[in-house]
């Protein structure tokens, strides 16, 4: 540290600059002239008298800058500069001296994991002058302290700190006035409940957190305590749960509208490393609403937000990662008026003036980040106090601005400052009247029109018939995660069956769901087959009604003007029974027992056995999961059968479609006639339901535990949750068993005739047939990119005709829609990296898919006049006959035995592989489950580059494999494809194989290739 002269100190003393200031901050931060510049021209536009009043300093810090013996009086002139801002009309604030260990909880973590390892006081210091600090509150013996709240007056705080009556050692919330003493607010008193995180309300109430749901984060296995937020009548004493979530809320605060914003943590099938959202509510608990970063990876959370004071749209907010540092990140400043998820809604980042914010996707988001900051405190849009850390040293309080100023206002040695509050008297938002009817059980939910919004993009209207409504059942404290799983590899909590509305023809819905309850809803086509899943929860109050426009649609949409057929609500149908969790042997089971244990019996050593026998646990290489979870053995075989997003499938909002039954090989394979046997309707319900739920095995936790793992922690969360959520509903109550039925018989099946084909070509036999024809290779232009084409000799019944020599790739159909995005598919466990989001189907090489057979239609149609010829999509019989190539084996290449590596990217050992992604995710848990041809190895587990297997004799590449292709063949609704993908097993992706998908469905395994005629 530079050393002064004891005439330069007392320069700075005379100033009103303390010398450890100054040294601090010459060693901590440098002067930013550009900075500078932009706040005096700020300055001379919003407050010129004042700038004219302080107009000479900036030239003077230009010069003296540049002195390295004046860097003292240009810090000076500086800070006189900064807070000559009329902006900052406080003179002191109050912050946490604290001594020891910063005592910030990881980000999976609330209060409760914190222990009291420092020493706390609350102290109040100036804003100029020598801001020396003045002790307001420290406890006898040593605490830490959390979670400062002004009251609007300016004359008391709440804070948090670990109860100081009797032996208590569980957090409770404190009220006290600033010149008096602290009092331990009567809240949920019980040994076992922590409160903590509270602001007062407009009205005079309290919104807290606290651990009485009695709920576990599930990726620890319960042993960080979840924390949801309450509402504390001051007059009354009465306390009333306000949200049911799956993982912790953090940070409640009032915003200018009187609404409370808060962060919301869930991972309910989505990656839990970035679904930290911000959501706000109004103080009942009624309209919670997802405010900011639905379906984003970034920002991973944002700790701390606040709402920045007259804006109805902007906060600023925390950013920082999952693992790595605690709560401190980046400060970044956020509009909602200019998006709502990923960094679309970004202001700025601060420092940061003019750069960009990339959306960078990682698990230690801002580990090697610096400054670090944490408690921002925004004083309006433009100027914020913080806690920072500015180069790795102390934590100090801070004045900063979006013009990159940094003016360091106090550290002191051995002490982390955290936690800046003004203390300034603000106004009081308006106090939003309760909506809640205490006494009703049920509450009213309202869709105005389910086909607005990306969530059901390209869907028809009418297609949707009704909504299946179901809750969960949330991990109690020890338990849950990778090892107490409810499925093979997911959903991570159970999930309950409430039963089915109906959705009008005009796309809107009214109906009663129970209060107090976490409700999710798929909408389901005239099968009763999920179009879309729903990866969170909405929750009603007692006796509201919660309203939106449609599915995914963006923030402040505008509701229909025309009137809604749905005009009273409706009760929900029970789904065969009361409401129950879904278990695979109580649901399934029974129709494996009645339609497929008389061939699925272990007699046949190649067929799945799917007999009921006891559970067993999965066969895992780990030996850290050997001993967790036990599953039905014919869970584990039917599970192999069906397409669910993974533990922690794409955030990213998924298209309708994506995980439809139909594209299931169990489905397709009963759909086909799979030996004939016919299912009853209840059975196909039974059957969809379970796919569309993630395939659970289990139904309660008892079943993934046992009955006295369960018991007390369950017993304890039905007493809290009648105390303060009037509901009694035991979670934890299991249907019985249904009765044995007898097995059916399938009839026996007519013996199909094969279409006589004859001999067939041999491969040189085809390409002579093709060379007689003459130029057989041609090429059309379409935009920047060619499209080669092969002409298709044709013989008796087929004219000839010119086929695409490879599939469409992502390149070429971007020239016709630039924004078209395969993504990814997903990977196989868990996410904390871009890397195990899953496997691109993106690259400009690869074949497209997720396109649907309209949107394949359009292309052909634009490539027509952009390469003024006439392209169309194959007929079935054209793509077989061209796959063929005069070859009549169940493919060109020979039988479904061959070794299709050279030829095919089929589902083969890579396929089946389960990645570890490198650096050991726990996906040993998970078992080899997806079938396939082990013997072979093609390399690719996804689609590959087109063109990288060998062509068949008339040139084409791709035919089996790699993506199935569209056909031109069908009905209106219903279109044929042909060829199979990665997916799918040789058997399923023979020449003359065909599947069947709704002409508006987006396919993952799908894409296709074109025809040209002549």
């Amino acid at each position: 540290m530079r050393q002064y002269s004891c005439a330069v100190v007392m320069f700075l003393l005379a100033l009103g600059l303390s010398v450890q200031t100054v040294a601090a901050e010459k060693s901590s931060l440098d002067i930013n002239i550009p900075a500078l510049e932009r706040y005096d021209a700020y300055l001379k536009q919003k407050h010129p008298k004042v700038h004219a009043k302080h107009s000479a300093k900036l030239e003077e810090i230009r010069k003296l800058s540049a002195a390295q013996e004046t860097v003292p009086q240009a810090l000076n002139l500086r800070e006189g500069l900064l807070l000559a801002n009329p902006e900052l009309d406080f003179e002191h604030m109050l912050l946490i001296k604290r001594k020891g260990s910063i005592a910030m909880p990881a980000n999976w973590q609330s209060n409760l994991s914190l222990k009291n390892r420092s020493q706390d006081t609350i102290v109040s210091m100036p804003l100029r002058g020598e801001r020396k600090l003045t002790t307001v509150y420290q406890p006898e013996q040593k605490r830490t302290i959390t979670d400062i709240d002004l009251h609007f007056d300016a004359k008391r705080i709440l804070f948090s700190m670990r109860s100081i009556k009797s032996k208590s050692v569980r957090w409770q919330v404190f009220d006290m006035p600033l010149d008096g003493k602290p009092q331990e607010l009567s809240l949920i008193p019980d040994h076992d409940v922590d409160n903590y995180d509270a602001c007062y309300l407009p009205g005079g109430n309290i919104i807290f957190t606290s651990t009485a749901p009695m709920v576990g984060v599930p990726c620890v296995k319960g042993s960080s305590h979840v924390a949801n937020c309450y509402l504390f009548d001051v007059k009354t004493k009465k306390i009333r749960r306000l949200t049911f979530d799956q993982d912790h809320n953090w940070s409640p605060c009032v915003t200018g509208s009187g609404q409370v914003m808060y962060q919301r943590w869930e991972y309910s099938d989505i990656p839990h490393f970035v679904s930290r959202l911000i959501f706000t509510m109004n103080p009942d608990g009624t309209n919670q609403r997802g405010y900011y970063g639905s379906n984003s990876y970034w920002p991973n959370s944002i700790f701390y937000a606040r709402p920045i004071p007259g804006s109805q749209s902007k906060f600023v907010g925390i950013v920082t990662g999952h693992h790595g540092v605690k709560r401190m990140g980046e400060l970044v400043l956020f509009d909602t008026a200019k998006g709502y998820r990923e960094a679309d809604g970004v202001v700025q980042r601060i420092p940061g003036f003019g750069k960009k914010v990339e959306p960078v996707i990682r698990d230690n988001l801002v580990g090697g980040s610096l400054p670090k900051f944490l408690h921002p405190y925004p004083i309006n849009e433009k100027f914020f106090i913080v806690s920072a850390q500015v180069r790795g040293k102390g934590w100090g309080i801070y004045l900063v601005d979006v013009f990159d100023n940094m003016l360091l206002l106090k550290e002191e040695p051995g002490h982390f400052l955290l936690e800046p509050i003004p203390i300034i008297k603000r106004k009081m938002p308006p106090v939003i009247p309760s909506n809640i009817q205490p006494d009703k059980e049920d509450a009213v939910m309202f869709i105005s029109d389910i086909y607005q919004g990306d969530g059901l993009k390209g869907v028809p209207r009418g297609t949707v018939k009704n909504l299946r409504l179901f809750t969960y059942q949330f991990a109690y404290h020890g338990m849950g995660g990778q090892v107490n799983r409810v499925g093979l590899d997911g959903p991570w909590d159970v999930k309950r069956i409430l039963g089915t509305v109906p959705v009008e023809s005009d796309g809107s819905a009214m109906f009663r769901v129970p209060a107090n309850t976490p409700v999710s809803m798929q909408p389901l086509d005239s099968k009763g087959r999920a179009i879309a899943i729903m990866r969170s929860w909405a929750t009603a109050m007692p006796g509201e009604v919660l309203s939106c426009v449609g599915c995914h649609e963006p923030p402040n949409t505008a509701p229909p003007l025309t009137r809604t057929k749905a005009r009273t609500p409706v009760d929900i149908k029970p789904w065969y029974g009361p409401v129950r969790g879904f278990s695979f042997e109580r649901e399934v089971q029974p129709i494996l027992d009645k339609y497929c244990i008389g061939c699925h019996d272990s007699s046949q050593p190649k067929l799945p056995d799917f007999r009921r026998k006891p559970p067993v646990h999965a066969d895992v290489p780990s030996s850290a999961y050997k001993d967790g979870t036990k599953f039905l053995p014919s869970y584990i075989a039917l599970r192999s059968y069906v397409r669910t997003p993974t533990m922690e499938s794409d955030i990213h909002l998924q298209p309708p479609y994506e995980f439809h039954v139909s594209t299931t090989e169990l489905i397709q394979r009963l759909e086909k006639g799979h030996h004939n046997v016919k299912l009853d309707q209840e059975a196909w319900d039974r059957l969809y339901t379970w796919i569309d739920l993630h395939a659970p095995a289990h139904g309660s936790w008892r079943e993934v535990l046992s009955k006295e793992d369960v018991g007390k922690v369950g017993k304890r969360r039905l007493e809290l949750m009648k105390l303060y959520s009037m509901r009694d509903d035991d979670e934890e109550l299991i249907a019985p068993k249904p009765e044995p039925v007898k097995t059916i018989m399938p009839k026996p099946e007519k013996v199909k005739k094969k279409p006589e084909l004859g001999k067939g070509l041999t491969a040189e036999e085809a390409e002579a047939v093709q060379k007689d024809v003459g130029n057989y290779l041609a090429s059309v232009t379409a935009g920047d990119k060619k499209v080669e084409m092969v002409l298709m000799p044709g013989d008796k019944k087929q004219k000839p005709f010119w086929v695409s020599k490879f599939e469409v790739t992502n390149e070429l159909y971007r020239e016709f829609d630039s924004k078209h995005d395969p993504r990814v598919e997903h990977g196989d466990f868990l996410v904390f990296s871009e890397r195990e989001m899953g496997y691109p189907l993106n690259k400009p090489e690869q074949p497209v898919c997720r396109v649907s057979y309209n949107e394949a239609e359009a292309f052909c149609e634009w490539l027509s006049k952009k390469a003024g010829r006439k392209f169309r999509l194959p007929t079935a019989a054209e793509w077989e006959y061209a796959c063929r190539a005069g070859s009549t084996t169940d493919h060109w290449y020979g039988s479904s035995k061959v070794d299709f590596a050279a030829y095919a990217n089929l589902a083969d050992q890579r396929f089946r592989h389960v990645d570890k992604f490198g650096w050991g995710l726990p996906v040993d848990a998970v078992p080899k489950w997806r079938p396939a041809i082990e013997s072979v190895n093609d390399t690719f587990r996804v689609s590959a580059p087109v063109g990288t297997f060998k062509a068949n004799p008339w040139g084409l590449h791709d035919m089996h494999g790699n993506v199935a292709e569209w056909t031109s063949t069908g009905t209106d609704e219903n279109k044929t494809v042909k060829g199979g993908s990665w997916y799918d097993r040789p058997i399923h992706a023979t020449s003359s194989f065909k599947l069947y998908y709704h002409s508006w469905q987006k396919v993952f395994n799908v894409g296709f290739r074109v025809v040209m005629e002549d």
